[in-house]
């Protein structure tokens, strides 16, 4: 079967991380909207965050489980089943509730359940087809993901722009009609395990016992922090902290960072076989690290604004760049290796913006003066600078492979 006979089943991958922008990047668009609405804290939009990707967590350790006996078309179709639903819920249930917070908390729940299983399906399936230049596709995939971003965050401001923040519960259902179409997809297109039939996939436990990957799941801690971190928190600081509007904070802020880290990984899909992804991964978190201290620190808005922007770039490499790194480490990886790499990436997910929110909210309700989530922000620039330590450790991330 020759490689044009696949792209049906990369549309649909494609498609697949389009969906997890969605359920990732929607709900922070509607955080002053909720703090406004619905009375939130930063404190409990910043759990908000954490139950998100505490749930994906979760849904990546019970995945290595799950798959194997569901299969990965039936994983893949559950996974969109429950990122639709969710997005409908999203829409129905805080304004249905007298709770509104479990209103919030229900629908977080269950499309994370999707976005969880995206997460650690699609990349294998990608890995799994016959395709050239094995990180240049994966960072193509992921450059969907920004995508999706951009485009969440351009439709959604106009929307609320043109049709009143008071009407946001039915941007939701539109979002929804994308997981719903890709369902159709995934139960027709080609897929096979990224192991090949004959060959044995390296068990969990083996994979943990190799110290190298220690290295690997704390780079993804700190990729999936340095990334989500500034993309969860845009929209809302450019709004109360840089006091622009909506529409002008969004574009400038939450979608030039998207756009950015697209182009970033779509440069990267073509010429990452000649790059060495270390030095490349170090450059990023270095760039990261300057990105967060130029948006905490400097005053007005435009250069923050930028700072935001840049740092959308910063982080284009960081999570294919390890998932590709770890792949050439460990070929018969498999499922459980991607599972883990999800996991970790997404306690760094949970743990960016808890640390911002937290942060700022103690801030906030102190005498200190300080602006609430630039202090917030500032902190988190503790992830790119680990990032560096560890991937200069002598000798560590050579690309020699490790066959089992």
């Amino acid at each position: 079967m020759t490689t044009e006979k696949y792209t049906s089943t990369k549309i649909a991958c494609y498609t697949g991380y389009f969906v997890q922008a969605i359920v990732n990047n929607l709900a922070p668009l509607f955080y002053v909207i909720f703090q406004k609405e619905f009375g939130l804290s930063y404190k409990s939009i910043s759990w908000l965050i954490l139950l998100n990707f505490v749930t994906q967590i979760f849904v990546d350790v019970i995945s290595v489980k799950i798959i194997p006996k569901l299969g990965y078309r039936t994983s893949v179709i559950l996974a969109h089943i429950c990122a639709s639903s969710g997005l409908i819920l999203l829409g129905i249930l805080p304004r249905a509730m007298s709770h509104h917070y479990v209103g919030l908390i229900i629908p977080v729940i269950i499309y994370a359940t999707g976005s969880g299983l995206i997460e650690v399906l699609i990349s294998p399936i990608i890995e799994g087809l016959p395709l050239d230049n094995k990180s240049g596709q994966m960072s193509l995939l992921h450059s969907f993901y920004c995508w999706g971003q951009a485009v969440v965050v351009l439709v959604t401001t106009f929307i609320i722009k043109f049709a009143g923040s008071e009407n946001w519960w039915f941007i939701p259902f539109i979002w929804a009609l994308i997981p719903f179409v890709n369902i159709f997809a995934f139960a027709r297109v080609p897929i096979f395990p990224p192991v090949p039939e004959g060959e044995n996939e390296m068990k969990t436990s083996e994979i943990l016992k190799e110290p190298v990957f220690i290295i690997f799941a704390l780079l993804m801690v700190c990729s999936g922090a340095s990334e989500i971190a500034l993309a969860q928190w845009a929209s809302t600081f450019a709004e109360n902290s840089l006091h622009v509007s909506k529409l002008t904070g969004d574009l400038l802020g939450p979608c030039m960072f998207a756009l950015l880290m697209a182009s970033g990984r779509v440069a990267y899909g073509f010429i990452g076989d000649r790059l060495d992804i270390r030095k490349a991964l170090s450059v990023s978190a270095a760039l990261c690290a300057a990105s967060y201290i130029t948006a905490s620190f400097c005053p007005g808005s435009a250069a923050p604004l930028i700072g935001c922007a840049i740092c959308g770039l910063s982080v284009a490499l960081m999570w294919p760049g390890v998932f590709s790194l770890s792949a050439k480490h460990f070929p018969k990886g498999g499922t459980p290796m991607f599972a883990m790499l999800a996991m970790f990436g997404d306690i760094g997910c949970s743990l960016g913006p808890w640390t911002a929110g937290i942060v700022s909210d103690l801030i906030e309700n102190s005498t200190l003066g300080f602006n609430p989530l630039k202090c917030g922000l500032l902190v988190c620039t503790v992830f790119p600078i680990i990032m560096i330590a560890l991937l200069n450790i002598p000798k560590a991330l050579k690309t020699s492979q490790i066959v089992h």
